[in-house]
């Protein structure tokens, strides 16, 4: 599928640590995210959404800019001027041989997989009361596959691919269907690390829990470690 007018992926890339830890404050990765919702907004709008002062967003919002994340659009005053982040995306390095940046890199992971995980637990929570159609289309679940490095790499990025199809439409509200939401598709997929296992009184390992197990009607889990072990990594 393509959209008309299909936009650009636009990346910040960054490697200071300075910069990286910067953006790991909570409050500066809810403003840069509102931004990019948005397009626009001042430090009192932004504040209102996220339950913060206008004094805090200016002040986060200026830490931002310092890093090339966010920018002035122009007009107003002070706490009503305009901000807009300067790129649709966000990332840093996977690998890095300064010890200082492969530190902060981690952080700054952490920090972003602790708002997924609180998004996910917030849909969970809304979802009986959610209309059945979006209830029945949301995705929840893992398929545990054996892959090369390589195909693993193939696979993201034909799945990124896939959703990038849709970018136009975050820009022009006109290119957006009726009844389109706004929906977070996460790209995780990682090397699995079985947690350490208890030895039960027989010696043996202890067995996988059956909380893990699919059945008819519930989320999928492809493997117990899976349900309360899945670690997230961000763009």
């Amino acid at each position: 599928m393509s959209e008309p007018g299909a936009a650009e992926r636009t990346v910040t890339r960054l490697n200071d640590p300075k910069a990286l830890r910067a953006l790991a404050h909570p409050t500066r990765l809810a403003l840069l995210g509102q931004l990019r919702i948005h397009g626009q907004l001042t430090a009192t709008q932004a504040g209102e959404l996220l339950g913060e002062s206008s004094a805090s967003c200016s002040f986060h919002l200026r830490q931002l800019a310092k890093y090339g994340l966010v920018e002035e659009a122009g007009g107003g005053q002070g706490r009503e001027r305009p901000w807009r982040a300067t790129t649709m995306f966000t990332s840093w390095p996977e690998v890095a041989d300064d010890p200082k940046v492969e530190a902060a890199a981690g952080l700054l992971s952490s920090a972003v997989a602790d708002i997924w995980f609180g998004n996910l637990r917030r849909w969970i929570e809304v979802r009986p009361d959610e209309p059945e159609e979006w209830q029945r289309a949301a995705e929840f679940g893992d398929t545990p596959v054996y892959l090369t490095a390589d195909e693993l790499a193939e696979l993201g990025q034909r799945a990124r691919a896939l959703a990038d199809a849709y970018l136009p439409r975050q820009a022009d509200p006109e290119l957006r269907p009726p009844g389109a939401r706004l929906v977070s598709i996460l790209h995780v997929a990682h090397p699995l690390i079985e947690p350490a296992r208890p030895r039960s009184a027989t010696g043996l390992p202890g067995s996988p829990s059956a909380e893990g197990a699919a059945h008819p009607g519930s989320a999928e889990a492809g493997s117990p470690s899976a349900v309360s072990n899945a670690q997230l990594q961000e763009d």
